[in-house]
């Protein structure tokens, strides 16, 4: 299932994401960071982390290095 998703997210990052401007304020960016914690944390936690990191990339968040190996 997992694999779905990860699919999807690099499907994002060679079709859509290039038409469209860089505005992720993270490294690694979002995409990347989504597939990194699928992969290392499984699909529950990894999707949790996933979708957090993208709730936090606003203009309201500072940004910057956010590791998966953080949490």
């Amino acid at each position: 299932m997992k694999y779905i998703f990860i699919w999807t997210i690099r499907f994002y990052k060679i079709f859509i994401s290039p038409l469209l401007p860089p505005a992720c304020r993270f490294t690694p960016t979002c995409s990347e960071y989504f597939m990194e914690a699928l992969e290392k944390k499984g699909l529950i936690k990894g999707m949790i982390l996933g979708c957090y990191r993208i709730l936090r990339c606003n203009p309201f968040c500072q940004g910057g290095y956010d590791p998966v190996d953080k949490f």
